[in-house]
């Protein structure tokens, strides 16, 4: 990784590290060396300090009194929190897309999804999970509500590292792929209450991949037990 040139470019910082954790680099509940990201970015502690103050906002670290920070933990009770305000949000995204898009929209959408499909069929996970992203940018985007795109942003960095894993299985994949052709006829019909719902179902069933091991932690006993 090159190091940062430009000094008290503290967003810079901020998503490198943000890039650290979601590739699993940091590990969640990992202390966070001041002295080791100093060194990697050639940046000073004041930028990367105002780093960390950015990601803890963002749910990312979490800051301790005195001790410096260390990356979140992600439990199944977070995780389904954010994955339950995030569909509301996309859901509603779905349904004011279908008034606003335009043609030229949905066949920019269109040709997204099928490079996503390109990269399905030729089993290449990371370039299917960024055109993926794109797709559910663009419907975003479509919506003409920039406050929903903007909280809808810093909840998706709570789990971004949950949403983009690797770890999926060939069965959750394929109903994923198939989610994303009911989305495009939908969009296409410009069927605002059916794309919304079946955005508010995708992103809730990406719940079942957050489970694997090394994810997210699963707490469900422990909160069904208190």
């Amino acid at each position: 990784m090159t190091k940062i040139l430009q000094r008290n470019l503290y967003r810079e910082v901020a998503d490198r590290i943000g890039d650290l954790i979601e590739h699993g680099e940091l590990a969640p509940g990992e202390r966070i060396s001041e002295k080791q990201l100093c060194e990697k970015f050639g940046v000073s502690r004041t930028p990367l300090r105002e780093a960390l103050k950015v990601l803890a906002t963002e749910g990312l670290i979490e800051l301790l009194p005195n001790r410096g920070a260390r990356v979140v933990r992600l439990t199944f009770k977070k995780v389904k929190d954010t994955y339950d305000l995030m569909a509301a949000l996309e859901g509603l995204s779905g349904e004011l897309a279908c008034q606003y898009i335009s043609d030229a929209e949905i066949a920019d959408i269109r040709r997204l999804h099928e490079e996503m499909l390109t990269h399905y069929r030729n089993r290449e996970l990371m370039t299917y999970f960024e055109v993926n992203r794109q797709i559910h940018e663009s419907i975003l985007a479509a919506s003409r509500n920039d406050l929903l795109q903007e909280m809808y942003s810093n909840l998706s960095q709570r789990v971004k590292r949950v949403r983009y894993s690797k770890k999926m299985t060939q069965t959750f994949w394929s109903q994923a792929v198939q989610d994303h052709e009911n989305m495009m006829a939908a969009l296409e019909k410009r069927d605002g209450r059916l794309l919304g719902q079946i955005l508010r179902d995708h992103l809730c069933n990406k719940l079942e991949v957050a489970t694997l091991a090394g994810v997210i932690e699963d707490d469900r006993l422990s909160v069904a037990n208190s």
